[in-house]
């Protein structure tokens, strides 16, 4: 029996177009396009993430990160590095975000190698978090087992006592930076016929080509 029957929710996809000699001949420069779209329609969160990486033993996971961070190098995110991602990333390094901007029609794929910022990156990032931010760094073991919610409280409460107004960046916590060797770039269009653009690296020159929807 279906419990949730969802074959009826049907979207019309009318927004815009994204032609080849429209999009730009850099995927940095089409990123940045359409993140300030983002960000001039004021959607919410809008560099919330999906970021998919791999467990040992091959099985995939996801999860939502926010971007921080975009340079030549690559995307910016931050987190502990004894996480479930983080471990999972320390055994490969391989990783793929996604983008879905909703309200524009619009979806990103990049995927890439993923490493560690350099400690100084991390430190300035760390510095302009809010207090509660920076504690809680200290007080979370993320991804291991706490036996109530008052633990945590507990330990952000010694951490605060600990380190008062100026913690310093814990060394099991930081930045990771995504360098891509491929970038989708998905606008939908009408009658499914979505425009679909792949960036690929090669070398130090990028190649576009158009995917079937």
């Amino acid at each position: 029996m279906t419990r949730l029957n969802l074959a009826d929710i049907r979207k019309e996809y009318m927004h815009a177009g994204l032609s080849d000699a429209e999009a730009a001949r850099d995927p940095f420069d089409q990123f940045e396009r359409w993140m300030n779209d983002a960000l001039g329609h004021e959607l919410p969160v809008s560099n919330a993430m999906t970021l998919a990486t791999v467990t040992p033993e091959g099985r995939p996971d996801a999860r939502i990160v926010l971007l921080k961070g975009i340079d030549d190098g690559g995307f910016v995110f931050y987190t502990n590095y004894e996480s479930a991602k983080g471990r999972q990333l320390a055994a490969n390094a391989e990783g793929c975000l996604v983008f879905f901007w909703v309200e524009l029609e619009r979806q990103v794929r990049i995927w890439g190698r993923v490493g560690r910022v350099t400690p100084a990156e991390s430190d300035v990032y760390y510095a302009s978090r809010p207090l509660g931010a920076r504690l809680s760094a200290w007080a979370s073991a993320q991804s291991s087992k706490v036996p109530a919610r008052r633990a945590l409280e507990d330990a952000l409460a010694a951490v605060e006592k600990q380190h008062g107004a100026n913690p310093p960046r814990p060394p099991h916590w930081g930045g990771y930076r995504l360098v891509p060797d491929s970038l989708e770039f998905w606008q939908g269009r009408p009658n499914r016929l979505h425009d679909r653009l792949l960036y690929r690296r090669e070398g130090d020159a990028w190649t576009i080509g158009r995917l079937a929807p």
